[in-house]
């Protein structure tokens, strides 16, 4: 990887921290509610959903959408229907596990200082890094 290279992927990592880290912060103060993904998408699917629910999902697929648009994706594999499916079904599993996703936790969690957060994301982490280790030198 060139110097080039290395400095844009740290740039557009800072700057999407940022980002994320603003949104989350002007959720909270603006509207007082936290930004954790799978329950903003769990309250979105209920009947009692409110629009700023839906804009915040519709936002996060634009952003995508945008972002794939202007850089192409490098050193993706496609992967069959089925392990797609599987992994979808898998993150939902450990999402409901964990009362919240990776992003709410590290985030939001972490940021109030949740003790639930705190157990979590080393937990998470610690699966994480296990299963590179598997991965790349087990299997």
């Amino acid at each position: 990887m060139s110097i080039v290279t290395s400095t844009t992927t740290l740039v557009h990592a800072l700057l999407g921290g940022l980002l994320i880290g603003a949104a989350a912060s002007g959720l909270l103060l603006v509207n007082g509610r936290i930004a954790g993904i799978s329950g903003i998408l769990a309250n979105a699917a209920s009947r009692g959903a409110q629009l700023w629910q839906w804009a915040f999902l519709a936002g996060l697929l634009a952003a995508g959408a945008l972002h794939l648009g202007a850089v192409p994706p490098v050193g993706l594999r496609s992967q069959s229907l089925g392990v797609l499916v599987l992994a979808g079904v898998l993150v939902g599993l450990g999402t409901r596990l964990a009362n919240g996703c990776t992003s709410g936790h590290g985030v939001c969690g972490l940021a109030r200082l949740s003790p639930r957060s705190l157990a979590a994301v080393p937990v998470f982490m610690a699966v994480a890094a296990l299963t590179v280790f598997l991965r790349r030198h087990v299997l």
